[in-house]
């Protein structure tokens, strides 16, 4: 009979430190595509739209591969549910305007950012998290703000490019402290 081993905290550690990395330069490449696709629904702002919260999914299965802590599975398991639902949200979104776009996106950031809010607090022990959670409290924010700002007379998604390009940079400055944190022990 074959047992597998939980991973050590350390190889935890390496494969989220490598999650971050990906999910910075998906969300910078993302921002840059969407930023250039114009501020309107178009066959690739729609699919760009569609594939953020998409990834989102795929990001979560991968980090709850690699973490077995039931209080952060539980976390993830909601970000699996809230980002697939938003991914489908988004879609017919699409079909209307962009004002109902952003008002599907914001409540996605709301209830996303309180995941991460939750999971960076369950996860802090492990250092380089406070980024982590300051992105979630964030998100609560700003979709916040794209819930109000789908009511403006000319909406706009390129406020979506600059929240994935900060979120990216979040992810970035949480894989290098793990990094450093790694260096430490």
């Amino acid at each position: 009979m074959t047992t597998v081993a939980s991973p050590t905290t350390s190889q935890f550690e390496h494969g989220l430190r490598r999650l971050y990395y990906a999910r910075f330069g998906f969300a910078i490449v993302w921002a840059a595509l969407l930023f250039l696709s114009s501020s309107d629904l178009n066959p690739v702002s729609v699919v760009l739209l569609v594939l953020y919260p998409a990834f989102d999914v795929a990001a979560a299965v991968v980090d709850l591969r690699s973490s077995h802590a039931a209080e952060q599975a539980r976390g993830l398991y909601v970000n699996i549910a809230v980002s697939a639902l938003a991914a489908v949200g988004i879609a017919l979104a699409c079909t209307s305007d962009v004002s109902t776009v952003l008002r599907v996106w914001g409540a996605w950031a709301v209830v996303s950012g309180l995941v991460q809010l939750s999971v960076g607090i369950a996860r802090r022990t492990l250092g380089g998290q406070w980024p982590m959670i300051l992105s979630g409290g964030l998100s609560v924010l700003v979709g916040v703000g794209f819930i109000l700002a789908a009511g403006a007379d000319d909406p706009s998604l390129a406020g979506l490019a600059g929240y994935a390009a900060l979120g990216g940079v979040f992810f970035l400055i949480s894989a290098l402290r793990l990094g450093r944190v790694a260096q430490e022990s």
